[in-house]
């Protein structure tokens, strides 16, 4: 079975375990998906304290309002049309604000030590990085989460990264100067890791810091990242990439949070 439907029938069975104290919505499918719902000022997919600190940030609330595309597979779609991407239960964006919005977690000396930004640093999620074409103009394409300097792209269940037409990665103003296209996956006229390699880009064109941060159990996600790096020409940019996981993140969070961590996700300190 391939890493991420692994991950995501242990996610679902996980959720339906917890949702009954929950409002909640499943999908159709062998594997349904779990949509929480908002209720007296608290939300099943989030824990309360990061819930709290997210309604009170009006930049961060404003990432709860990302539209869901799956709601095809809901039944009775059209009686309810405020389902929301971060209501998933397997949404990366939610588990990413889950522990970095969670109170003074980014003032933990060891967290930020190993993230390589200053304790205090405020989240900005949904950064646009504004990558460089060749021939002018600017990809606007998001990040999912920015610190200081430091880019972050957050996985959970998601299918790997695809492939794109090599012209897609060529127009990058920076792409023939940070890749070796020698060193690409590459399958006729697509080079893989797209997604992957326009985060890089992105921190090499701002000056700054990349990480893919996912779970451990995504061995696939592992090997597309040491693919994308391999490929960098130079060694010096190579040490501003990062790859981390759910896991090692968990190690150096308080208790609570660790304990939710465990529960929803099955992610425990490495």
């Amino acid at each position: 079975m391939a890493a991420s439907s692994s991950l995501r029938r242990d996610l679902s069975q996980r959720n339906l375990d917890r949702a009954s104290r929950f409002g909640h919505e499943l999908s159709y499918g062998a594997v349904p998906s779990i949509i929480y719902q908002e209720e007296n000022n608290s939300h099943g997919n989030f824990l309360d304290a990061s819930y709290r600190s997210i309604c009170a940030n009006p930049d961060w609330r404003k990432r709860l309002d990302k539209s869901y595309t799956g709601g095809r597979w809901i039944p009775r779609r059209w009686d309810r049309t405020g389902r929301r991407e971060l209501d998933c239960a397997n949404s990366s964006d939610a588990l990413l604000m889950n522990i970095f919005c969670y109170p003074r977690v980014l003032c933990r000396p060891e967290l930020c030590a190993l993230l390589g930004i200053e304790q205090g640093t405020i989240p900005e999620f949904g950064f646009k990085p504004r990558i460089p074409f060749m021939k002018g103009g600017l990809d606007r394409t998001e990040v999912d989460m920015r610190l200081e300097t430091l880019l972050v792209e957050a996985k959970l269940t998601e299918t790997g990264f695809r492939p794109a037409a090599s012209h897609l990665l060529m127009r990058y103003r920076d792409f023939p100067e940070v890749f070796d296209t020698a060193e690409l996956p590459a399958k006729e006229d697509q080079i893989g890791e797209y997604q992957l390699l326009r985060g890089i880009l992105a921190a090499y064109s701002t000056g700054g810091h990349f990480a893919l941060l996912c779970d451990s159990r995504r061995a696939d996600l592992r090997e597309s990242w040491f693919r994308a790096v391999k490929a960098v020409r130079s060694y010096s940019f190579r040490s501003r990439l990062k790859l981390l996981t759910w896991q090692e993140i968990a190690t150096l969070l308080p208790p609570r949070l660790r304990s939710f961590l465990d529960e929803k996700y099955g992610i425990v300190p490495a």
